[in-house]
């Protein structure tokens, strides 16, 4: 049996906005009814859209949800619910329904968004999470919705949640939550278009465009595309049907063959001019590669004893002026695979990157 309770204070629907109980109760709904958790790709949104149904206490039911809850100082899943009850204002389950073993509900939604400016030296994308407590505002029925945040992995499910802080979507705290809240109204749209929930026509929808990605057929000549622009088209043409062909054989190989791709990759970046680099690297390494990778002396302003990944801002404000960016090949260790792409073609390689699954970042 599923039972929300009631909501101490006032009621947060707007009927018009799609951060509604409506559009969020159409969600619940499919993950309840259909399946439980889901993960899609969306335009715009790094990576993927994760969406799962947790319940209480049920989804905490097994070894390491009962180490992690002890881990946090309680007993059971209950009293984990109760204390994120209390961040929300919404009454205490108590003993005897804890002892009917009532199951309770919440909604975990998950997305990537860019970093903002000040966090570009050190953080690549920004994680939010979006977890969603019904309840009942002046009725029986549930009518309501709570919503706590948190920007933080959740590697320790219950310690990240119990984390979580109450937020109103309409009055973000500081930047960061300013991005992610009004990007949640995106991801709700997309959502409801995944899941084909249609709309009521007087929501407020954020965008009018569709924002599930076409279905593309990866092909040679899309390999052929992404290689001349990481190279700056400064490839010979037998190496660049060369690499193109192999790169799409590697791309239609199974996930167990991981490494040989990766393998590949590697492979093909060493065959145009790229820049292999530990995490360890100082000015005077940054401007020789660099003068290396562009055919010309470059040189760049920086503060004195910089070092490493805080050199990045002065190395492309320096590159910018040659409508130029540093990028690099996603390494998973270490290392930096460096390579140096025309300014108003990273959009484009980035989407490449996408769809040929050759994993590249901007700094």
């Amino acid at each position: 049996m599923k039972k929300f309770f009631s909501n101490l204070f006032g009621g947060n629907n707007n009927q018009k906005s799609i951060v509604s109980f409506d559009v969020i109760d159409s969600i619940y709904s499919y993950l309840y009814t259909e399946e439980n958790s889901l993960e899609f790709k969306m335009k715009g949104i790094h990576d993927t859209v994760s969406v799962n149904l947790y319940t209480f206490p049920t989804s905490f039911d097994h070894e390491e949800g009962r180490n992690e809850i002890k881990k946090s100082g309680f007993k059971n899943a209950y009293e984990v619910l109760n204390e994120l009850y209390k961040k929300i204002n919404i009454g205490p389950i108590s003993e005897e329904h804890m002892l009917q073993e009532l199951e309770y509900d919440c909604i975990h939604i998950q997305f990537y968004t860019e970093p903002i400016p000040e966090m570009k030296n050190y953080l690549k994308h920004v994680l939010h999470n979006f977890i969603i407590f019904f309840c009942c505002t002046d009725s029986l029925e549930t009518n309501d919705f709570r919503i706590l945040y948190s920007h933080d992995y959740f590697s320790d499910y219950t310690k990240a949640i119990l984390d979580t802080e109450y937020i109103d979507i309409n009055n973000p705290k500081n930047e960061i939550q300013k991005i992610g809240f009004k990007e949640f109204e995106r991801v709700l749209q997309g959502i409801c278009q995944y899941l084909e929930i249609e709309l009521p026509e007087d929501i407020n929808v954020p965008t009018q465009e569709n924002l599930l990605p076409e279905e593309i057929e990866v092909t040679e000549e899309i390999f052929e595309e992404f290689i001349k622009l990481v190279s700056r088209g400064d490839i010979e043409e037998e190496l660049l049907q060369e690499q193109s062909k192999k790169l799409l054989e590697n791309f239609k190989k199974e996930p167990k063959e991981y490494h040989s791709k990766v393998e590949g990759h590697f492979d093909f970046f060493e065959s145009i001019d790229s820049w292999n680099s530990d995490w360890k690297f100082g000015p005077e390494d940054a401007e020789y590669f660099i003068s290396e990778l562009i055919g010309e002396d470059f040189n760049f302003e920086y503060p004195e004893k910089t070092y490493c990944h805080d050199l990045f801002p002065y190395i492309q404000s320096a590159l910018a002026k040659q409508n130029l960016e540093l990028m690099t090949y996603e390494t998973y260790g270490d290392n930096y695979l460096f390579f140096v792409a025309n300014k108003s073609e990273v959009d484009r390689i980035l989407e490449l990157s996408e769809l040929t699954k050759i994993e590249v970042n901007q700094l």
